[in-house]
């Protein structure tokens, strides 16, 4: 049937419709599925099935996206079927990571109920290793954080369901499902357990190459743990107070290993976890903003500090562009488009900057048509449709955008 994408091209628009999953693309990846998980066994296969799952929980957001009620539930029983048979198999019956996901899966189709029992259930089973554990961290972070979203508003939620999660984490006995109160002392004693926890994992000097990945994850979980729990208990100062204690140290000690070992440590896992702390920051700050009244400097000064170190992390540049679609004055954000472009050799910065253009042409141009219906508007915005030519030219010139098919295709678009 001549040519296809495999998979899907999400980000191009084909009239009304977003182009979604080929057939051919999704036969060929299931059989790529099939068939890895009959050559591997053990560990391998557990993470094929991780990795199965995530790809299935993608087509569902992209169902949820795109607001396919008939897709998604056709989608969601598919996942379900295949993420239920994985948690049969004897060796994945323990797998926090694969329960993670299933409860997640249930989350995002609209049944809370049956997430939360999954959630319970995951979190009974796992055992008292409380917050030495990184999958029982990463579970009871993702329990507490989905949670936290059903909140509409920071005053009361001492006593919520994330609260008691948090609290649970730090006992180092086994999970006792929420009814509904967390005990004060509770709270207090989780409090320090957390101020502890995260002092000794900031004061280890030297960790062995084996347990580098482990370290990493295993902070990350924790730092996301302690900081919710202080967001929940006293405020968003305390939370971003902790962000900023991981970070300075984080940093300090990417820098140092870098100096002592030439490269091994701190260029690999360093970066990545600090990468993960700041994405926790500026997704609490972006949450506190929706449910309260808080001034939008922290998070801008948060998001361009790290879109300078982490120039091609997309998640912090959607946060970017949805804060600066709210302010009127563009040429903040073009400046700092522009160095960040200039200083790296990351494409995203140049899709993200054109995606921000075009955003904005939209914008006015609907302005301009209000109530008029499809008539062109008299004063077409030539400005704007020159500048987002410019920045595709010189896009395409640069060493990677060159060879980027994306690029080229959504310039071809924009030109039509």
């Amino acid at each position: 049937s001549g040519f296809n994408s495999i998979g899907h091209m999400d980000t191009m628009a084909r009239g009304r419709h977003l182009i979604g999953h080929y057939k051919e693309g999704e036969e060929f990846i299931q059989n790529v599925f099939h068939v890895l998980s009959q050559i591997f066994t053990g560990r391998g296969k557990s993470n094929l099935a991780i990795c199965w799952l995530q790809y299935e929980i993608s087509k569902v957001v992209q169902c949820l996206q795109a607001k396919k009620k008939k897709k998604l539930k056709a989608q969601g029983r598919k996942s379900k079927k295949l993420a239920k048979n994985f948690l049969k198999a004897p060796d994945n019956r323990n797998n926090l990571s694969l329960w993670k996901l299933y409860a997640y899966l249930e989350w995002l189709l609209g049944n809370t109920e049956d997430a939360r029992k999954v959630f319970d259930t995951a979190l009974c089973t796992a055992g008292a290793g409380g917050l030495k554990s990184a999958q029982l961290c990463s579970l009871s972070l993702l329990y507490a954080q989905l949670e936290v979203e059903l909140l509409e508003s920071i005053e009361g939620a001492v006593m919520s369901r994330a609260v008691h999660i948090l609290t649970k984490v730090t006992e180092n006995g086994p999970y006792v499902p929420y009814n509904g109160q967390v005990l004060p002392v509770n709270i207090l004693k989780a409090r320090k357990t957390y101020e502890h926890a995260l002092q000794d994992y900031l004061s280890k000097t030297s960790v062995s190459d084996q347990d580098q990945v482990n370290y990493t994850d295993q902070l990350v979980n924790l730092v996301g743990c302690y900081a919710l729990f202080q967001y929940l208990t006293v405020g968003i100062d305390a939370a971003v107070l902790i962000y900023t204690q991981a970070s300075e140290k984080l940093e300090v000690s990417g820098s140092q290993e870098c100096e002592n070992t030439g490269e091994n440590f701190g260029i690999l896992n360093f970066p990545t976890a600090l990468e993960a702390v700041t994405l926790l920051h500026t997704n609490l700050l972006r949450f506190h903003m929706k449910i309260s009244v808080y001034p939008l400097n922290p998070l801008r000064e948060a998001l361009t500090q790290a879109l300078k170190r982490y120039p091609s992390n997309q998640s912090l540049w959607r946060s970017y562009i949805h804060i600066q679609r709210k302010s009127h004055s563009a040429s903040k954000a073009r400046r700092f488009f522009d160095s960040v472009t200039r200083s790296t050799n990351s494409l995203e910065p140049w899709l993200f900057a054109i995606q921000a253009e075009q955003m904005r042409k939209k914008l006015t141009e609907k302005v301009q048509r209000a109530d008029v219906g499809e008539i062109h508007c008299t004063i077409p915005e030539t400005g704007l449709t020159n500048r987002i030519v410019a920045l595709f030219e010189h896009a395409v010139q640069s060493e990677n955008g060159t060879h980027c098919p994306l690029l080229w295709r959504m310039y071809l678009n924009f030109m039509v």
